[in-house]
C-alpha cells in the first residue's frame, strides 16, 4: 500500500502503521518505505510520516540522514504543524555531525510567527543539549529570547529548557518574573508545574524570609513600601518586615491554581506556599490537599507523604480535617500506614481520646502489618502526651492476651520502651509479662521481655532466676537475638543474686562459648572476663556492675518523617528520603534582600495587577469604605464635629443603658432562633400605623441618642438637620450595604439588624414628622428612667419584640459591654415554647467572676493597656466560641488609631475579632467583645493587638473551667448520664477540704468560682452535684462532691475529655482546700 500511486491507500497504510506503534508493536522494518513518503504533498499523510519518523529516527539514523534535506525544506513549509514536525524529527536524529544544522533550525524556529513552532524549538533545545553540552552558551541565547515570549503556549516549555540547560542562571528570570507570574494561570497544566517549581527556587534567592517575628503580612500594610524617607526617619522604631510586592504577586497568582483538576499542579502550589508563604497563610492549601485524598491510591500515597511531613511542624493545619485521615477498610496497607502516621502527629491533649478510640479499632484489623504499626502509634502517643501514658500502658497490657502473635510481640516491644520512662511504678506489668513468656514465640518479643527482666531484676527478685532456669534449658534452640539477651540476663543476675544463679550463669556461658554464631561466642568471652574475676581480667571486673547495670536513657519514639523536611516537598527525593540525581536544593533565605529594581521592565502591565491591593491602605479608600458601610453611617458627621464635642468616636453602645446596640439585637435574634421561637424583630400590629411609628421611633431614637452623646452642646435645630441628613445617607448607601457588611478585619457581618431596620422603615414620612419624633424621643430619654422589658407573645407560639428600645441591660460588676444582662437572658430563656428535652439544657450562669487578667501592660503597649475577663455568656458569633471581654485603655498623651486584631497563632485558631476602633482618645477606655474557639483545650490563644503604628504580641490563657457552659438536669438524668461515662471517662480523688467549705452554700460558691457549671439539685445532703458541657464540642462534664467526714470528700468528674477532667480536678482540689 505504501508503494501505491494512490494517496488514499498510502494514508490508510500510515494510519495502520501508527496504530501498530500505539499498541506497542515494532514497525521499524517499514522505515525505508515510510521515508520515501516524506516529500508527499498530502498534508495528512505528511503528518503521519513525521509521527513515525520521530519514533524511529534515533534507531535508523543512517536512513533518516538520507532525508535530511527534505526536513530542512519542510522547516519553510507554510503549515505550522509541518514545520514543527520537521524540527521534532530533526532533533530526534542523535548524530553529532548534524549538530550545526540542528542549531540553525532551532534559532530559526525560535523566531517563528507560530507559538506552536516556538514551543517545539524549546523542546528541541533540551535534546540538542543532551547530545552536545558544548552548545550551552548558544542555547542560553535562544532560551533568553524565548523567555521574553508572551505566549502561554511557549512559557512552560522554555522554562523546562531553562531548568535542564542552565538552572543557575537566575539573572535570565529577573526581567521575566512578573510576566511569568501573570501568565501562570493560563499556561497548560504541566507547564504550570515546571514554572511553579522554578519560581519557588527563584523566590528563595531574591526575597527575605516571611517567617520573621513582627512581620507585616497584610497587603494593606504594603503602604510602608511607598512611604517617603522623611516619614521613615521620624519613626524611631525597629524596622519591621514588609513583604516584597513581587513576593506577594507570586503568592496571589498561584492561589487560584489550588482549584486545578490536575493533582500535580495542586501539589506544586502547596509546596510553594509551604516554602515561601508566611506561616499564617500556609493553611490555605490544607483544604485542597485533603481534596486530593479522594483520588487514586498512587496520588493518595504522594499527598499523604507530604501531609505527614507538614503535620510534624504545623499540627494546626490539619486538625480540623482529622476525619479525612481515618482509615478505611478498602485502603491499601501503605495508605493505612501513612494515615496512621498523620493521626499520630495530630494527636494532642484535646483530641487524644478520639484518636485512641480509632486506634482501638485498628488493632483488631486483619492486616497484621497495620495492626503492628497501630501499636507503635499508641506507644508514640503515650510518650508525647503524658496525661494518657498510664491509659495506653493499661491498654497494651490487655493486648498481651491477644491470640495474634504479631500483636502480642509488638505490644511487648512498645511496653518495654514505655516502661523505661517510669519503671518504678510498673513492676506488676513486668511480672505479668514474665508469666506470658512461655506462650510468646516471636524472637523480638522474647528478647524484649528478657531485657526488661534483666534490667529491673532487683524489682522482681523471685521471678528473674526462674526465668533464667527455663532459658538455660532451651538456650540451644533459641534465635540469636534471644541468646544474646539470655547471656545478658545471666550476667546481671550473677552480679545481683550470685547465690542462686552462679551455677546457671556458668552453664549458660559454657553453652555460648561453643555456639555457631561468632557474635554470641565473642559476647560470652567478654561477659566471662567482665563478671568473673581472675588474674587476667585486671581492673575491668571492678566496674562490671557500673557497666552492665548503668541506668539507660529512655528511647525516643519519633516519626519516620521527622527528617524529610530537608528535601523540597513534592519531589522524588522527598518521597524516597534520599537525594535523587538532578535534585536542586532550595537555598536559604538571604539575610538582606537583593536589589528588586532588576525586575523592573518598561512594560508596566504586571504593576497594574497588584496596584489596586496597595490602594486599599490609602486613607482616602478607607474613609470611602467607612462612608458606605452600615456601621459607620454617622461617622462622617462625627469627624466634622470631633474637635467641638471632644467625645470619642470609638464608643459603639449607648452609655446610659436605655437603648440596645446592634450587637444586642443580633444576639437577641440568634438566641430566640436557638430556642426554636419564630422571631419578628419589627412586627406590625393590627393597626399598621402603630407598628410603623414604633419602628420609626426606634430607629430615630437610636440615632438621636448616639448624637446627643457626641454633641451635647449643640442646639436642637442642628440635631434635627443631622438626623435628616443621616437618613438621606442611609437611603443612598442602601445599594452598597451588601458589599460593605464586613469590617476591615474581615470579621463578617457587623450591622445586619441595623441595615434591616433601615430598609424596613417607611420612606414616605415627611421631614416634620422626623423632627417631631426625634424631639419627643430625646425628651422622653431625658425625663424617663430605665424602663421595663416589654415582650408580646403571639397565640401561635410566636414572639414579636415590638419595641426593642424598652429593654435595658442591668448593671454588672464586670466592665460594661454590649452583651445582654443575665436577668434579660433568663427572661428570654423562659420564652421557650419548643419541646426541647429537659435532660441537658443550657442554663444561665449563677456565678459571674469579675476577676480580670492583664492582656497588655501600658509600658509594653506604648500607652495602650488591655485587660480581659470571661463574662460566662453564650457567644453570639458562634456557639463553639467562648466570649471574652477586653477593656482597652489609652494611658498615653496622644490618640491611638486603628486598634484591631492582627496575626494569630496557631494559624488554625478561630477568633471572631472585634471591629476596628478608629480612634481612642487619651485617658479614654472602651470595652469590646471577642469570640475565641479554644477547641476544648487550655492552650493559649496568641494573637497580635495592633494600632496604626505598632503591633504587640498578646496571649489569652483560659482556665479549664471557663471552657464550659452550665446545663440544667434532674437528679435522675444526672445519674443516668454518669452511668454512661464510667471507666476511662471517670476521674476521681479523695481531697482534704477546708472547714469553711463544708457548708452547701460555700462549697457551691467555690466550685462555681472555678468552673462555669450548673447546680443539680440532690436529694442527699452530703452529695453535691454540678453539670456542664464543653463549649466547643458539647461533651457533658459531670462533677459530684461527696462529703465523707468533716474534712474529707470524694471528688468525681465524669467526661470523655480525660485531659480536661484531670486539670479540672486539680483546680477544684485547690479551691476546696483553701479557706
Amino acid at each position: 500500500m505504501l508503494e501505491s500511486n494512490k494517496e488514499s491507500l498510502k494514508l490508510e497504510a500510515m494510519k495502520r502503521i501508527v496504530g501498530l506503534i500505539a499498541k506497542g508493536k515494532n514497525a521499524s522494518e517499514l522505515f525505508p518505505a515510510v521515508v520515501k513518503n516524506v516529500a508527499s504533498k498530502n498534508i495528512e499523510l505528511k503528518k503521519l510520516v513525521y509521527v513515525y519518523l520521530v519514533r524511529y529516527a534515533e534507531e535508523q539514523q543512517d536512513l533518516a540522514l538520507l532525508s535530511i534535506s527534505t526536513f530542512q525544506r519542510a522547516l519553510k513549509d507554510p503549515n505550522q504543524l509541518i514545520r514543527a514536525s520537521a524540527l521534532r524529527v530533526l532533533s530526534s536524529i542523535r548524530v553529532p555531525i548534524i549538530v550545526p544544522i540542528m542549531m540553525l533550525a532551532i534559532k530559526e524556529a525560535a523566531t517563528d510567527l507560530s507559538p506552536y513552532v516556538r514551543k517545539t524549538s524549546a523542546h528541541a533545545i533540551q535534546k540538542l543539549y543532551s547530545l552536545d553540552p558544548d552548545q550551552k552558551e548558544h542555547l542560553i541565547e535562544v532560551i533568553e529570547k524565548l523567555l521574553k515570549d508572551k505566549s502561554t503556549l511557549v512559557a512552560g516549555s522554555v522554562v523546562m529548557a531553562f531548568e535542564e540547560v542552565c538552572p543557575d542562571r537566575i539573572d535570565l528570570i529577573h526581567k521575566n518574573y512578573r510576566k511569568l507570574c501573570n501568565l501562570l494561570v493560563d499556561v497548560e497544566e504541566w507547564g504550570q508545574v515546571v514554572i511553579i517549581s522554578m519560581l519557588t527556587r527563584y523566590a528563595r534567592t531574591q526575597f527575605t524570609s516571611p517567617w520573621k517575628e513582627g512581620g507585616v503580612f497584610d497587603e494593606n500594610n504594603e503602604k510602608a513600601f511607598y512611604d517617603s524617607d522623611e516619614e521613615k526617619r521620624d519613626q524611631a522604631e525597629p524596622k519591621l518586615y514588609v513583604m516584597d510586592p513581587d513576593h506577594r504577586l507570586l503568592l496571589r497568582n498561584t492561589k487560584p491554581l489550588l482549584q486545578s483538576r490536575n493533582t500535580a499542579v495542586v501539589m506544586s502550589v502547596a509546596q510553594l506556599y509551604w516554602h515561601l508563604a508566611p506561616k499564617h497563610e500556609v493553611s490555605l492549601v490544607t483544604k485542597s490537599l485533603v481534596r486530593l485524598l479522594r483520588s487514586h491510591r498512587e496520588v493518595q500515597y504522594i499527598v499523604l507523604q507530604n501531609i505527614a511531613t507538614m503535620s510534624i511542624q504545623r499540627k494546626g493545619m490539619f486538625e480540623p480535617y482529622m476525619k479525612s485521615f481515618y482509615v478505611r477498610s478498602t485502603d491499601a496497607t501503605h495508605i493505612k500506614t501513612l494515615k496512621l502516621e498523620i493521626l499520630t502527629n495530630l494527636a494532642n491533649e484535646a483530641n487524644i481520646s478520639i484518636v485512641l478510640r480509632e486506634f482501638q479499632t485498628y488493632v483488631k484489623s486483619q492486616d497484621k502489618a497495620f495492626a503492628a504499626a497501630t501499636i507503635q502509634a499508641i506507644g508514640r502517643c503515650a510518650t508525647n502526651i503524658s496525661e494518657v501514658t498510664d491509659t495506653c500502658l493499661s491498654g497494651l497490657v490487655l493486648l498481651l492476651s491477644n491470640r495474634d502473635e504479631t500483636v502480642v510481640a509488638e505490644s511487648v516491644v512498645v511496653i518495654k520502651k514505655l516502661l523505661q520512662t517510669q519503671p518504678t511504678q510498673h513492676s506488676e506489668i513486668i511480672k505479668h509479662m514474665a508469666k506470658l513468656f512461655d506462650n510468646i514465640t516471636v524472637p523480638m518479643a522474647r528478647a524484649s521481655i528478657l531485657w526488661l527482666i534483666g534490667e529491673y531484676c532487683e524489682r522482681v527478685p523471685k521471678i528473674a532466676p526462674d526465668v533464667l532456669r527455663k532459658m538455660a534449658k532451651s538456650f540451644t534452640a533459641e534465635e540469636d537475638i534471644v541468646k544474646l539477651q539470655i547471656v545478658n540476663l545471666a550476667a546481671k543476675l550473677y552480679l545481683t543474686n550470685s547465690k542462686q544463679t552462679k551455677l546457671l550463669t556458668q552453664y549458660i556461658l559454657n553453652l555460648g562459648k561453643y555456639d555457631q554464631n561468632y557474635d554470641i561466642r565473642d559476647r560470652t568471652r567478654f561477659i566471662r572476663q567482665l563478671i568473673v574475676p581472675n588474674e587476667k581480667s585486671g581492673a575491668l571486673s571492678k566496674y562490671a556492675r557500673r557497666i552492665l547495670l548503668a541506668p539507660k536513657p529512655a528511647p525516643v519514639l519519633e516519626s519516620a518523617f521527622k527528617d524529610r523536611d530537608r528535601f523540597q516537598l513534592g519531589t522524588l527525593s522527598h518521597s524516597l528520603n534520599i537525594k535523587a540525581s538532578g535534585y536542586l536544593e532550595l537555598s536559604d533565605w538571604p539575610s538582606v534582600a537583593p536589589d528588586q529594581s532588576v525586575r523592573n521592565v518598561e512594560v508596566i502591565e504586571p504593576v497594574k495587577e497588584w496596584a489596586p491591593s496597595v490602594g486599599k491602605s490609602k486613607p482616602k479608600a478607607k474613609s470611602d469604605d467607612k462612608f458606605y458601610s452600615d456601621s459607620g453611617e454617622d461617622d462622617h458627621e462625627e469627624e466634622e464635629e470631633e474637635e467641638a464635642s471632644g467625645s470619642s468616636s470609638s464608643e459603639d453602645s449607648s452609655s446610659d443603658g436605655v437603648l440596645l446596640s446592634i450587637y444586642d439585637r443580633e444576639y437577641l435574634t440568634l438566641l430566640l432562633i436557638r430556642l426554636n421561637i419564630s422571631v419578628d424583630l419589627f412586627a406590625y400590629t393590627e393597626s399598621g400605623s402603630e407598628g410603623e411609628s414604633d419602628e420609626k421611633s426606634s430607629d430615630d431614637s437610636e440615632k438621636s441618642s448616639s448624637e446627643s452623646e457626641k454633641s451635647s452642646g449643640e442646639s436642637e435645630p442642628k440635631k434635627k438637620k443631622k438626623t435628616k441628613k443621616a437618613q438621606q445617607q442611609k437611603k443612598k448607601a442602601k445599594p452598597t450595604a451588601i458589599d460593605s457588611d464586613s469590617d476591615e478585619n474581615g470579621n463578617g457581618p457587623i450591622a445586619e439588624a441595623s441595615s434591616s431596620s433601615a430598609e424596613s422603615s417607611s420612606e414616605s414620612e415627611t421631614e416634620s414628622e422626623d423632627d417631631s419624633e426625634s424631639e419627643s424621643e430625646s425628651e422622653r430619654k431625658k425625663s424617663s428612667g430605665k424602663s421595663k422589658p416589654k415582650v408580646e407573645v403571639k397565640s401561635k407560639q410566636e414572639v414579636s419584640l415590638l419595641d426593642l428600645d424598652d429593654f435595658s441591660p442591668a448593671p454588672l460588676k464586670a466592665p460594661t459591654s454590649s452583651v445582654l444582662s443575665p436577668s434579660l437572658l433568663s427572661d428570654l430563656e423562659g420564652l421557650s415554647l419548643s419541646n426541647i428535652s429537659s435532660t441537658m439544657q443550657v442554663s444561665i450562669p449563677t456565678f459571674g467572676p469579675v476577676k480580670s487578667h492583664e492582656l497588655l501592660h501600658h509600658m509594653t503597649g506604648k500607652g495602650l493597656s488591655a485587660q480581659y475577663h470571661f463574662p460566662r455568656q453564650p457567644c453570639l458569633y458562634q456557639p463553639s466560641m467562648v466570649t471574652v471581654q477586653v477593656t482597652l485603655t489609652n494611658s498615653s498623651d496622644h490618640s491611638l488609631e486603628e486598634i484591631h486584631i492582627g496575626d494569630r497563632s496557631p494559624a488554625s485558631l478561630n477568633i471572631h475579632c472585634f471591629n476596628t476602633i478608629d480612634r481612642l482618645e487619651p485617658e479614654a477606655s472602651v470595652t469590646v467583645s471577642m469570640g475565641i474557639d479554644f477547641s476544648d483545650s487550655t492552650q493559649a490563644a496568641n494573637f497580635q493587638l495592633c494600632t496604626k503604628e505598632d503591633q504587640f504580641s498578646v496571649s489569652i490563657q483560659p482556665a479549664v473551667g471557663e471552657l464550659l457552659m452550665p446545663i440544667t438536669m434532674t437528679d435522675q438524668d444526672f445519674s443516668k448520664e454518669q452511668g454512661k461515662l464510667q471507666g476511662m471517662n471517670e476521674t476521681s480523688a479523695t481531697i482534704a477540704m477546708a472547714t469553711e467549705n463544708t457548708t452547701s452554700q460555700a462549697l457551691s460558691n467555690q466550685v462555681l468560682s472555678m468552673a462555669n457549671v450548673g447546680v443539680v439539685s440532690s436529694g442527699q445532703n452530703n452529695i453535691h452535684r454540678f453539670a456542664g458541657r464543653t463549649v466547643s464540642s458539647g461533651a457533658p462534664v459531670l462533677v459530684s462532691v461527696e462529703l465523707k467526714d468533716s474534712s474529707a470528700a470524694l471528688l468525681t468528674i465524669n467526661t470523655e475529655k480525660s485531659v480536661m477532667a484531670s486539670m479540672l480536678l486539680r483546680d477544684l482540689k485547690q479551691a476546696l482546700a483553701l479557706a
